[in-house]
């Protein structure tokens, strides 16, 4: 179930990225489109005609949509105010203060992070740049078949801490019910988001995207989501601002000797239970730690509720890298560019210096990845896919947007027009050189 391999194995398997995070296709998505829209549609497809339903058709494409995708008819769109302020009754006390130390935690940890407006007055004039936050920022909360009110959280908070004045969330009603989870909710009150809509996936994307007589445009789309979301936000992308394209969740682990086997056990078991298309991989140089993880995956997953998932997902995308050495197994790591790279080694400095790429870092056994999903402080959002080799984490320049500052004095403006002239003369652009000469030709 769990397999070990060499590194050429690794690479030629469960190591190689052949295609963009949220691009997996299954049998089963494929019947299900077939079911929902009676024809042979791609993915790509069935999420262009969901935009072009509800950008004409509005409110009416989400009420009729939702009812053939999941089977839910929405009684309204918009969740009462007075819902949202009343689930936190609903719940459990423990529960609730859970969330609340959450969002303290992810409040005070984006709080540090500068936002510098600047200026210099070194290069003739003024010269800088402003930081001023996105209008309309809309979260996007996964919520079809499982509530995640920790998304909401990781999302929405950084928003606030950038200062976003008008900030809604979307998520997908329950089966059967047809109504926004309490906790979700509960989480928005915590937050403290005001506005929050039934309606999820694709059609979600497509109303923050278009706007409806219901669901106000936003700027800037976060979130992640399923395929069929993270399609959508690619197709809509440059309609408004999105914060990258997210795929199936991900966890590389580096251990040495030094590491408890049952530990990195349950950290893999953890991250393979999110998806059958959720990887989990070990890299190590030790063959003894890869067999005694091992023993401890097959012992541990028969306690588990998704065990069967967890099953399909360590058998066709994790497995052990048997490494050479530890610096062979940081160095595969930073090439994989994980959501997730765990280290449990005896000497973590010297294995962070050698991970360049990776969405989060989790430095030492008491750091474990699943506190990052909840409670540790950074947003649980991070780059999928090999992203984290150019991508970031969601965070509170995510919505930001910097306007250059130029204010130049007469004396600079004149002594860089020539250039200017020169450089537009090279580019054919006539107007340009005519723009800059005309007013050296006034001096």
């Amino acid at each position: 179930m769990f397999r070990i391999f060499t590194v050429p194995e690794a690479q030629a398997s469960i190591l190689r990225r052949e295609t963009g995070p949220g691009t997996a296709v299954t049998e089963s998505v494929r019947k299900g489109i077939k079911s929902v829209f009676r024809a042979d549609l791609t993915p790509e497809e069935a999420v262009a005609l969901l935009l072009e339903e509800v950008r004409t058709k509005g409110d009416r494409a989400i009420i009729e949509w939702t009812e053939r995708i999941d089977g839910i008819r929405l009684e309204d769109i918009v969740v009462p105010r007075a819902d949202i302020v009343a689930a936190k009754d609903r719940l459990e006390a423990d529960l609730i203060e859970a969330l609340q130390l959450a969002a303290g935690r992810i409040r005070r940890f984006h709080s540090f992070q500068p936002i510098p407006n600047w200026t210099t007055k070194e290069m003739g004039g003024v010269l800088g740049q402003r930081f001023l936050p996105v209008a309309k920022a809309g979260v996007y909360v996964p919520g079809g078949t499982a509530p995640l009110p920790s998304s909401l959280l990781m999302s929405a908070i950084p928003a606030q801490v950038a200062g976003v004045p008008d900030i809604i969330v979307a998520t997908p009603p329950g089966r059967p019910a047809g109504r926004v989870s309490d906790v979700i909710l509960a989480a928005a009150a915590i937050a403290g988001v005001e506005r929050v809509f039934a309606v999820g996936g694709a059609l979600a994307v497509a109303a923050m995207t278009f706007g409806t007589e219901s669901v106000p445009r936003v700027d800037k789309i976060v979130g992640p989501g399923n395929l069929f979301t993270t399609l959508a936000k690619q197709q809509v992308y440059g309609l408004v601002g999105i914060d990258g394209v997210y795929g199936p969740t991900e966890t590389a682990v580096v251990a040495d000797e030094t590491a408890d086997p049952a530990w990195l056990a349950a950290d893999l078991l953890a991250q393979a239970e999110h998806d059958v298309m959720a990887s989990a991989i070990l890299f190590t140089p030790s063959r003894r730690m890869a067999e005694a993880v091992q023993v401890e995956i097959a012992r541990q997953i028969e306690q588990l509720s998704r065990a069967e998932i967890i099953a399909q997902s360590l058998a066709f995308r994790g497995g052990v890298v048997l490494t050479k050495d530890l610096e062979q197994a940081c160095q595969l790591a930073s090439d994989y560019a994980a959501e997730h790279t765990c280290l449990a080694v005896a000497n973590e400095q010297e294995c962070v210096e050698m991970i360049a790429n990776a969405g989060g870092l989790f430095v030492g056994e008491h750091s474990f990845e699943v506190l990052g999903d909840y409670v540790a402080g950074p947003s649980h959002t991070m780059p999928t896919g090999g992203t984290a080799r150019f991508a970031s984490p969601l965070n509170v320049l995510d919505f930001m947007k910097i306007t250059s500052i130029v204010q130049l004095d007469p004396r600079t403006s004149a002594e860089l027009s020539p250039t200017a002239a020169r450089i537009a003369k090279a580019e054919q652009l006539t107007a340009h050189s005519n723009a800059a000469q005309i007013r050296l030709n006034e001096t």
